[in-house]
């Protein structure tokens, strides 16, 4: 094992772990994972809630009682996933405590359904951190066109906010000015902004599939040469832009009343394409003030040969808007790209949360009690 991963943290980059399950907090691996691999943040979404749910460890008890009393099968979801994250937010409580808030953060998710519903997102919000009930906790946003009014409502109540599925530059800055503006309106209402937090989900593996996808389809050696080089550029300009905002007159007067940066989060490091390194999306975005949260095999891989070499972002910008623009000469569409992501994303969460309803639904059946 190489010590990537203390490099990697000395360099200013938080690592999460992108997975939750209750037989990961039960054994103690989540713990291993925070006291040997430098972990110090949780993330999950509905498709990791499926999939450690569906997998039935650890949940056998909770589901009988809850099939019991007979709750509704979204009760019975939000109280399981709740729990989870409640626990979870438990084990990384002293390192919340020791970075001031910054990190020992578990983050949990709205409804995906709610995602086009400003209205019902807040309230969502809103019970999910009553639910939780933990000064760790960060509720997961949507940055649809929908989420972003519901980011500085939420913001502006106090509420910590994960804001995810980001996919383009645009869509960025407008989630920064929500959470700035969410931030002027805590500090209107009399909040201390010291303890609001936030984080800007950006995705990166989902961009080089769908362009690598288009690129192979025009074939010709230029298109090729393209191929690995969108989503790291995306990102890095994505961190230009983070650079802008928070060095801004508008931030300063934030930051004066002491308020947090929303730090840009990595998400969906994951390499999808074995022709890449499996590190590509952790080494190659390695700036301070960064989080990255990664799948237990990215993790393991970093952890094992990992080569951080320092900051591989800044300095970078102008390469990355040659590499974009390259692209879009060849006639792909960053605005299409982007947009088919977002809409991809909040549907394939749809799906995992509509799977986890129906799988849990039968459980709850098959475990309710005979009638006297």
């Amino acid at each position: 094992m190489t010590d990537a991963l203390k490099r990697l943290s000395d360099e200013g980059v938080a690592i999460w772990l992108d997975d939750l399950s209750r037989k990961r907090i039960t054994s103690g691996n989540l713990a291993e994972l925070i006291d040997q691999q430098h972990v110090v943040g949780v993330t999950t979404n509905p498709s990791i809630f499926q999939k450690a749910i569906s997998s039935g460890d650890g949940y056998g008890q909770q589901l009988a009682d809850l099939a019991a009393r007979k709750v509704t099968v979204d009760e019975a979801i939000r109280m399981i996933t709740t729990a989870d994250v409640r626990d979870a937010a438990d084990i990384l409580r002293p390192l919340y405590d020791s970075t001031e808030g910054q990190d020992g953060r578990v983050s949990i998710e709205v409804d995906p359904r709610l995602a086009h519903n400003t209205t019902a997102t807040v309230a969502e919000a809103k019970q999910l951190a009553w639910l939780v009930d933990r000064p760790n906790t960060l509720i997961k946003i949507p940055a649809t066109k929908a989420g972003l009014p519901a980011i500085t409502e939420v913001i502006g109540r106090g509420i910590s906010v994960n804001v995810t599925l980001i996919f383009s530059l645009e869509r960025y800055r407008e989630v920064m000015d929500a959470y700035l503006a969410g931030l002027e309106k805590a500090k209107a209402a009399g909040l201390d902004l010291s303890e609001i937090h936030s984080v800007a989900s950006f995705f990166v593996s989902r961009v080089d599939t769908e362009i690598d996808k288009r690129l192979d389809t025009i074939g010709t050696d230029e298109a090729k040469a393209l191929k690995g080089k969108a989503a790291l550029a995306n990102a890095r300009l994505a961190y230009e832009a983070y650079e802008e905002v928070f060095s801004s007159d508008r931030w300063a007067a934030l930051d004066r009343a002491h308020a947090n940066k929303q730090r840009p989060l990595w998400a969906s490091t994951g390499v999808k394409d074995p022709a890449y390194k499996d590190t590509l999306y952790v080494v190659d975005l390695v700036a301070p003030g960064t989080v990255n949260t990664m799948p237990e095999a990215t993790l393991e891989a970093t952890a094992d040969h990992g080569e951080v070499t320092g900051d591989t972002i800044r300095g970078t910008y102008e390469q990355a808007r040659a590499e974009l623009d390259a692209v879009a000469k060849l006639g792909i569409s960053y605005d299409d790209v982007v947009q088919l992501l977002e809409d991809e994303g909040v549907e394939k969460f749809e799906a995992s949360w509509n799977d986890l309803l129906k799988s849990t639904e039968a459980e709850l059946q098959r475990l309710a009690p005979a009638e006297d």
